[in-house]
């Protein structure tokens, strides 16, 4: 026959009862998560410029282009099978997306929860363009990059599809009479731009950064650099629009 084993009490001072305070959910401090923020923020900018630089190969000429992209998947070799170092990068960049969203969704949700009574009235806010729309901007950035995927990785969704010829998946991908994906790719890149200039920003201030000098030179580095991304990236399909490159 089985004996329940009684829960022990305790008694406070008064000779009262008191039972055993519930087990309080360890949850990330709003501090850690802008962290993650800002260093997977920074991660995912140090890929865009080198995947930036690598995508103006296609200026030098198609042996060039092909050749550097038939490179990447043989990086490693012969200690890492081919391709391996793509699919590890893909995984480290998907982490790193996750990661992003994760932490911006939560510290999202926590500052509409310190303010449960919405604004009869809301004031207008000072601040950038960048910053008025970083939500949605990330969303299409989102977008953006399973787009981006389907179409110049796996090729689903490019008119040639073959990844042994790089150069002629992106003339294929921009040309004159597919004018939509050059517009779709235009206005994403735009707000991977703004998106670009906020984030900065926010990650300097939130590793550090508090002075007003220091703050008028981030928003000054944090706009050149988003206007050299875009423009890195809009440099091509635009040269294939224009018949600069073929």
């Amino acid at each position: 026959m089985a004996v329940d084993t009684p829960i022990p009490k305790t008694t406070n001072a008064a000779g009262a009862t008191a039972r055993p305070a519930p087990r309080k959910s360890v949850r990330p401090s709003s501090v850690v998560l802008k962290l993650i923020m800002a260093v997977s923020g920074i991660a995912l900018v140090l890929f865009l410029f080198a995947h930036a630089a690598g995508n103006l190969k296609i200026f030098v000429g198609n042996e060039d282009f092909d050749h550097y992209a038939h490179w990447l998947r043989t990086i490693g070799t012969p200690l890492l099978p081919d391709v391996w170092f793509l699919w590890i990068m893909r995984v480290g960049l998907l982490v790193a997306v996750l990661a992003h969203i994760w932490s911006a969704t939560v510290l999202t949700v926590r500052a509409k929860k310190a303010r449960p009574v919405k604004y009869a009235h809301r004031p207008k806010i000072q601040g950038s363009y960048a910053a008025r729309t970083m939500r949605w901007g990330g969303v299409l950035v989102l977008l953006f990059i399973i787009y981006h995927l389907l179409d110049l990785t796996t090729g689903h969704l490019n008119p040639v599809g073959d990844s042994s010829r790089p150069h002629a998946n992106v003339i294929a991908d921009f040309a004159p009479d597919r004018w939509y994906v050059t517009l779709f790719y235009t206005v994403s890149i735009i707000a991977v731009g703004l998106h670009l200039q906020h984030g900065i920003f926010s990650a300097v201030r939130t590793l550090g950064q508090q002075t007003k000098h220091g703050e008028r030179r981030a928003k000054a580095a944090a706009s050149l650099l988003a206007l050299a991304l875009v423009a890195m990236y809009l440099s091509v399909p635009f040269a294939v629009l224009t018949g600069l490159v073929d």
